[in-house]
């Protein structure tokens, strides 16, 4: 997260529309109109290009995190006779679907009060949708960033004059729970979830995507998931939003290596975030 998320200062096309735009708008308000009045301008057509801005963002530490750099990666994650990762804990910590550590929770805050900052001095646009990994460590991490957070967009904040295409309902916080938005998958205990019920109870104001199961179907305790196999996961996933979701503006909350396939799929330099980091992705998508 660097200062205004990174957002460069520059003019825009949809700049003509607004008088004293560059006076009256704060960057990311000329963003997001550029975003919603000229780069999805063509909504009637099938085969449009579709515009969204994905705020990617990765969990807290866990104490699966604190358990590999107290053995090394050596032994935590090669094939070894020593294979921590594929064991479910040790005498210190225990990590099948890692739960935060106290520096992952202050991590997690700190991101609430950068984004209470961008929404009140920078007036960025809040997420409109909101998707977590259905990993214990991302929905706490979800929680803890947004909660308390005024999440009326500011396009939304008063009321928009009539005729303005850029009016959208508000923005309210009603995080999805995505299976395929997972880490990279298999052997690492600290990926396999925990079962739908235990997650709902713990964390009862999330939504579960149609379909997904009580128990977890997906990881396997002898095959880790390569590059291809996971971007073909996260192609999916983004096939999956692209199609259903007509929301600009989202937000999801992974890990390190579902962040890095989903960097990949979309053409962009990979970035190995830390702990507690977000990156915003201007995404164009076309229909093929």
């Amino acid at each position: 997260m660097a200062t205004n998320f990174g957002l460069l200062e520059r003019a825009y096309e949809a700049d003509a529309l607004i008088p004293n735009c560059k006076v009256d708008l704060k960057q990311w308000e000329r963003f997001e109109k550029e975003v919603r009045t000229t780069l999805n301008r063509e909504q009637t057509s099938e085969d449009r290009p579709r515009y969204k801005v994905l705020f990617l963002g990765r969990h807290g530490q866990g104490v699966h995190n604190v358990a590999e750099r107290r053995y090394g990666t050596a032994e935590w994650d090669l094939l070894l006779k020593i294979y921590w990762a594929a064991q479910e804990g040790d005498p210190i910590a225990r990590w099948v679907d890692a739960h935060l550590t106290d520096l992952g929770v202050q991590q997690a805050q700190a991101v609430n009060a950068f984004w209470k900052l961008q929404f009140t001095e920078a007036r960025t646009p809040a997420p409109e949708s909101y998707y977590t990994s259905p990993m214990r460590r991302c929905l706490a991490t979800a929680n803890l960033t947004f909660a308390n957070l005024d999440l009326l967009s500011p396009s939304t904040s008063t009321p928009p004059p009539p005729g303005d295409i850029t009016a959208k309902e508000p923005s309210l916080y009603k995080p999805v729970v995505k299976e395929l938005l997972r880490e990279v998958n298999g052997v690492h205990t600290c990926d396999r979830r925990s079962s739908r019920s235990t997650l709902a109870a713990k964390f009862p104001n999330f939504t579960f995507e149609a379909g997904f199961a009580e128990h977890d179907e997906l990881w396997t305790p002898d095959h880790r998931e390569t590059n291809d196999e996971i971007d073909k996961r996260m192609k999916r996933l983004l096939d999956d939003i692209f199609t259903n979701d007509d929301s600009v503006f989202v937000s999801l909350t992974a890990h390190s290596g579902a962040i890095c396939s989903l960097l990949r799929v979309l053409g962009h330099r990979e970035f190995r975030l830390p702990t507690g980091a977000v990156i915003p992705v201007l995404v164009k998508a076309v229909t093929v």
